[in-house]
């Protein structure tokens, strides 16, 4: 089918892409370099071994230095194991398991350590993960021969746009005193679609209770196993806690972004590990192990008959590992047929204990951040999908420019969002923002149907001016500069500071002793964050609010809330320039962050160029919170 088609060719377009990117830092950095930038671990130390059931050697390292290093090594993740005395041909591939703290678990594709693993100076290099592309392409093509078929292929036809979404003709109507009309009418989509629903969740309109809600109650009438997905593990997680919270039997697949005691008894392994079988699995676990250890001894300049009698000791040890295999599986078999939720993202669907699972409703989350051909993975594994989330906030992110342009940013929520509107429930009462810090996002993304719940609708901090402010920088002199192709604003960013030293001093005295509001500061480059990160270090007045203060991008900050937020648009030239600030959807996650107060910094006479922020400013002007720099005390 054509469609599928050009999706594939999107995807390998923007494979090849991540990949060339990749190789290029890879190839042209040293292993010192990779390490600083996250992409490995060096030196190491192999802490334990052992054979797992499919007879491959597990290795768990520690990293021995540089343990501060904020790193991107993550489960499922391709590695190698190599030795820095020759990289280039001392080096076992395999996948990294798990990780915790400054320790990991490789899984290597060998039976046994080769011989340069005792001569120290072990590393771990992260690999380009061609895996997710895999999965993602597999989906593609199992879906363009699906599509045909007359039962399997209904749900792709209709999302799709090549068949009309039904509903179910008995599904009692849901009501609930725990969840708003608008709330109560997204469940009640949920349950009554056959195909298809939508849940559309603007900033703090509890879509996750939404959702939460609407899975519980279609297990209460009958489902007996559900998927929840999203693309992301720290989505995958929230949703896990609040569903095992509910009662519900949830099983976690994958490994959680939150290291919580909640989340890991969620586990495969942890379920396993409880089962009464687990002493026996544990002490055949010991005796292979005691095989392979004999084996080993074989290692170098052994004879004939030494070799047969090594080559018995481990055939031993691999029968030993199957029955603890079959003894594994009997028991993964047994959780999984009284699990009633299935966790995963959206490539750990396909993760090998549950792959070949079919399930009666799969839920999408973060479906606006989704791209198509992952969501794909694990629609196929049920007749009815509900995707949530919100595509007027951070869209998925695309590598090649040329795949995006493509379509590839296009995500399915959108398309079925314009497919199937009659299928679509906005959540409409919002309960994070004043309505004043609300009213301009409701006005340009969601029609103006956003209401601030009145818990909220006027909350403000103790003696606090207007809870939505501009400061104008035009005139001012604040030029940007661009750094290693980002841009700074460093007298912005004194400004910035300057107005939030007076807000928090004017606020001190009406706060009781030892509470202190949450505070983020926002900057869209990453440049101009790192110049508010250094300058804050130096801002004697902030030293005492500094654990309540956060400064991070927009996309760190997406799904989180504070009571004040600043935001530094960074942005000032005479070109009248503002790159990727046209990327309206991010500043609507920006804007929404805020509790209590925004404030909003930045050169009118740049920004006003585009339509949204000129309208945001005029917005802010009629409320009475327009301010030039030069009233707040710039000189």
């Amino acid at each position: 089918m054509d469609y599928f088609k050009r999706l594939q060719t999107l995807l390998a377009i923007e494979q090849e892409g991540d990949k060339q990117a990749w190789l290029q830092t890879a190839l042209s950095t040293t292993v010192a370099q990779r390490r600083n930038t996250g992409l490995a671990w060096y030196p190491i130390a192999i802490r334990n071994t052992e054979l797992n059931r499919a007879e491959y050697l597990s290795v768990e390292v520690e990293r021995t230095t540089h343990t501060d290093v904020v790193h991107q090594l993550r489960p499922g993740m391709p590695a190698m194991l190599f030795s820095n005395h020759d990289p280039k041909n001392d080096f076992i591939e395999g996948t990294i398991v798990w990780v915790n703290g400054n320790r990991l678990r490789l899984q290597l594709r060998t039976e046994e350590l080769p011989d340069w693993a005792d001569d120290g100076k072990l590393g771990i290099d992260l690999q380009f993960d061609d895996n997710s592309y895999d999965e993602m392409h597999t989906a593609l093509r199992t879906a363009a021969t699906l599509h045909e078929q007359p039962k399997e292929g209904r749900l792709i036809r209709v999302l799709t746009g090549n068949a009309q979404p039904e509903a179910l003709d008995d599904a009692p109507h849901y009501t609930s005193n725990t969840l708003n009309e608008s709330q109560q009418t997204a469940v009640n989509k949920m349950l009554q679609a056959r195909d298809v629903a939508v849940v559309h969740g603007p900033p703090g309109t509890g879509k996750t209770t939404t959702i939460v809600q609407g899975i519980k109650e279609m297990v209460a009438r009958g489902s007996s196993r559900i998927l929840v997905t999203a693309p992301s593990n720290a989505a995958v997680d929230l949703l896990c806690e609040r569903l095992s919270a509910e009662g519900l039997n949830v099983l976690r697949v994958g490994n959680p972004a939150r290291v919580s005691e909640r989340l890991m008894a969620l586990k495969l392994d942890s379920r396993i590990a409880e089962h009464n079988t687990i002493r026996e699995i544990k002490r055949l676990k010991k005796q292979a192990a005691e095989f392979r250890d004999m084996a080993h001894k074989y290692k170098r300049q052994f004879g004939r008959a030494e070799r047969e009698q090594r080559k018995a000791i481990f055939a031993e040890a691999h029968k030993i590992m199957k029955d603890v295999g079959r003894m594994e599986q009997y028991i993964t078999d047994d959780i999984l047929a009284h699990t009633q939720v299935v966790a995963a993202t959206l490539v750990g669907a396909a993760h090998y204990t549950v792959r070949h699972l079919q399930y009666d409703a799969v839920v999408i989350d973060e479906a606006g951040q989704a791209i198509e051909p992952a969501c794909w993975i694990p629609i196929l594994k049920a007749p009815k999908v509900i995707l949530a989330g919100d595509h007027c906030q951070l869209p998925p992110t695309i590598k090649s420019d040329e795949a995006a342009r493509g379509g590839l940013s296009t995500t399915l929520m959108e398309k079925c969002t314009q497919l199937h509107p009659q299928w679509v429930s906005m959540l409409q009462v919002q309960y994070r923002m004043h309505q004043a810090i609300m009213g301009y996002s409701s006005r340009m993304f969601y029609n103006n149907a956003l209401q601030a719940h009145h818990s909220v609708a006027g909350h403000t901090l103790p003696a606090a001016n207007a809870p939505l402010v501009f400061i104008d920088t035009a005139g001012c002199g604040f030029e940007e500069r661009e750094d290693d192709k980002s841009i700074s604003n460093p007298e912005e960013a004194v400004l910035l500071y300057r107005h939030l030293v007076a807000t928090l001093a004017e606020l001190k005295p009406h706060l009781p002793v030892g509470q202190y509001p949450s505070v983020a500061v926002i900057a869209p480059y990453r440049q101009q964050l790192q110049v508010l990160q250094e300058q804050l270090i130096h801002m004697p007045d902030l030293q005492p609010w500094l654990p309540h203060i956060a400064v991070n991008t927009i996309d760190s900050f997406q799904g989180q809330e504070r009571d004040i937020v600043y935001i530094s648009m960074t942005r000032s030239n005479s070109d009248n320039i503002i790159g990727f600030l046209s990327d309206i959807r991010r500043m609507n996650v920006a804007m929404t962050r805020a509790r209590k107060k925004l404030v909003v910094i930045g050169d009118s006479a740049t920004l006003s160029v585009h339509p949204f922020y000129d309208g945001f400013i005029t917005q802010v002007q009629e409320q009475g919170g327009w301010q030039s720099a030069w009233e707040v005390g710039w000189e």
